[in-house]
């Protein structure tokens, strides 16, 4: 009888190890030794940067230095139109990735 209660606490202690470890490596979000997640989204890189004076809009900056909606937008991604303030910094040259 002692053998099996042995063999029983062995089994479970084993199953307990590999739950453990099962947990700390999706915690860890390493599924596979070896693989390293990056991120695929590359930031601009901005060359010029221009000053948001009082009166000006996304349009009027765009046509200033004649650029398209689409490039203005890649340059300054995280930028809402509705609530530019004076002195805030907008990427008027650079590459778009």
């Amino acid at each position: 009888m002692a053998k099996t209660s042995n063999n029983v606490t062995m089994f479970l202690n084993i199953v307990l190890v590999l739950s453990l470890l099962l947990i700390l490596t999706i915690a860890e979000s390493r599924l596979i030794p070896g693989v390293v997640v990056t991120k695929t989204r590359s930031e601009p890189n901005c060359d010029a940067v221009v000053s948001v004076e009082s009166g000006d809009t996304c349009f009027s900056i765009r046509q200033a230095f004649n650029l398209t909606t689409d490039f203005f937008a890649s340059l300054n991604p995280n930028l809402n139109c509705d609530t530019l303030f004076v002195g805030q910094w907008l990427c008027v040259d650079g590459t778009a990735n």
